[in-house]
Parts: structure tokens; sequence; C-alpha cells
């Protein structure tokens, strides 16, 4: 309990520096948004009346304390550019990217986990040199790679899908998820390739474990071993990099969009960065912050759940 209160305690300070780092550097940069707003010919009073309209007049510790409290009762505060809430801006944004980011998590399960088994109870040498080959070229691959290779083969050369043709889920909830399946798919791959090499490190690892030797000697099938015994322990730290795994696949997300002209929050955030739109902008990298965050605290509780022995340590 107490290491579970120590882990809470870290968690909200993480988050506090995140959210105050990221709004001092927001505040330094050099580039001004009234002046981005208004166009470089502006004359400096209409260009300090909308400073002070925006609220950027004001000092610093005030803005930020003024945003923080808002931030906690749910109030992300007005768009510059476009003039309204910045919750309002993403509520539809968020939706996108948590489909995309739950896609790509499935198909890495439905990828990994059978093939990390295979690969790491089937005894033959040249599967192994093969899956072992493939593993690593799936791993080195880079998913915003894949997603243009999908994009130029499949789509422009084998016209399996329309590259920029996204439907919205409130148009056509399943012709949204058939558009992200190619975009997920470009998630997953590398993902699912650090898990299969995981498990099957993990698997090779508890075959060698006396209690296999022991279960072998009293006649058990290989079969029982492998998915009675060996997988429920092989399988823990499998979990937990999976786990840990939504908080990249929730980045990568952001990144895909915009190869795959994907409307969510990662368009979202290119475009208020160029437009020094920075409300907007922290909004983003806060809530992506409490998102990573987040995930890892319930990975490691999870790991503590499973396995007693990370309990007792």
């Amino acid at each position: 309990m107490k290491s579970l209160l120590k882990k809470c305690a870290a968690l909200i300070i993480t988050l506090f520096l995140v959210s105050a780092l990221a709004f001092l550097a927001f505040s330094l940069i050099p580039a001004d948004p009234a002046t981005s707003l208004l166009g470089s010919e502006a004359t400096p009073e209409a260009k300090a009346a909308l400073r002070a309209e925006l609220g950027l007049d004001r000092p610093l510790l005030v803005r930020y304390w003024e945003w923080l409290t808002g931030f906690l009762r749910g109030d992300l505060g007005n768009s510059y550019l476009y003039r309204m809430g910045v919750g309002e801006m993403l509520a539809g944004k968020l939706t996108v990217t948590a489909l995309l980011t739950a896609e790509s998590f499935l198909f890495t399960l439905l990828l990994a986990l059978p093939l990390g088994i295979l690969a790491g109870s089937v005894k033959n040498p040249w599967l192994d040199a093969a899956c072992t080959v493939l593993d690593q070229a799936a791993m080195s691959v880079p998913p915003f790679f894949l997603g243009i290779l999908a994009c130029y083969v499949l789509g422009y050369g084998l016209r399996l899908f329309v590259p920029g043709a996204y439907v919205s889920p409130e148009e056509d909830l399943w012709g949204c998820l058939g558009y992200l399946v190619f975009p997920a798919l470009s998630i997953a791959i590398p993902r699912a390739a650090m898990a299969v090499k995981l498990l099957r490190s993990s698997i090779l690892t508890e075959l060698g474990r006396d209690y296999v030797r022991t279960a072998r000697s009293r006649g058990a099938s290989e079969r029982d071993i492998l998915l009675r015994q060996v997988l429920r322990n092989a399988i823990l730290p499998v979990i937990t990099f999976l786990a840990v795994s939504l908080a990249e696949i929730m980045t990568m997300s952001i990144l895909i969009e915009q190869v795959f002209s994907i409307p969510g929050v990662g368009r979202l955030l290119l475009s208020s960065i160029s437009n020094r739109d920075y409300p907007v902008v922290l909004a983003i990298v806060t809530l992506l912050s409490a998102w990573i965050v987040a995930v890892n605290f319930l990975a490691d509780l999870l790991t503590r759940l499973a396995d007693p022995r990370v309990r007792l340590g």
C-alpha cells in the first residue's frame, strides 16, 4: 500500500512538472501569437490589443495558475486561432485517435501472441532462422515508413484502399474502422515483432526450468507443459510489455495520421504548432503526457498483481 501511494504521488508530481515545463517553453518561444494571427503588417497597437485580449500581457505565473486550475476543472482553454474551446476542438479528434490506438493494439495482440508461441515452441532450425530474420526486419522498420509503403503499394498499386479517402466514425463506423486497418497494421507490426521476440525468449527460458524436466519425467505431453505451465509464466513479461506499448501506440497513432490523412489529434497538433496556437498544443501535450504516465503506472500495477515475486520485492 505504501509503495502504491508513492507511485501515485510520483504520477501527480510528474504530470505537474510536465505541464509546468510545457507552459514555460511555449511562453518563452520567440514567436509571437499575435503576430502570427494578425500578420507582420499589423500595427504595434493592434498587436498589443490582441495580446491583452488573449491574456498574454499578464505575468507568467498568473497565466499558468489560471490554466492549471481550469485544466483540473476540465476547461482546456480557448484556441487563439479559432476562438473556441480546446475541449470542443479535441472531442472528435480524440475519438479518431482512440479508435486507431485500439485497433493497433488489437492487431498487436493478434500478431504477437500466436507468432510468439509458435517461434518459442517449434523446434525447427530453418523455421527458427526464418522467424529471427523476419522479426528483426519488422522491428527495424519505422511505422511511418510502413505507412508510406502501404499507401503506395497497397493503395496506389494494388488499389486495396484509397489513401486519403477517410470516413468519419459518425458517418460510417465500420467504414472508418476499415480505413484504419492499414494505418493500424503499420503501427502494430513493429510492436508485435518486439513482443514476439520477448515471448520467444521467455518461452525458451521457461522450457529450461527444472519444473519442465520434472513434468516430462512424469509423462506430461509437450502441449500440456507448454499451455498449462510454461506459457503461464512466460506470458507475464509480455503482458507488461504490451501494456506499456499502449503509450507508444498512441504516440505512433498521432504520427501515422499524417501519412494516411486521418483528421485526428496528430494533424491538429501539427497545424496548431505551425499557427502558434499554443493553448491547443499545450492541452494535447499535457493529455498525451497524462496518458503515457497513467499507462506506465497501470502496467507496473498489473505486473505486481500478476507476479507475486514483484509484490514481495
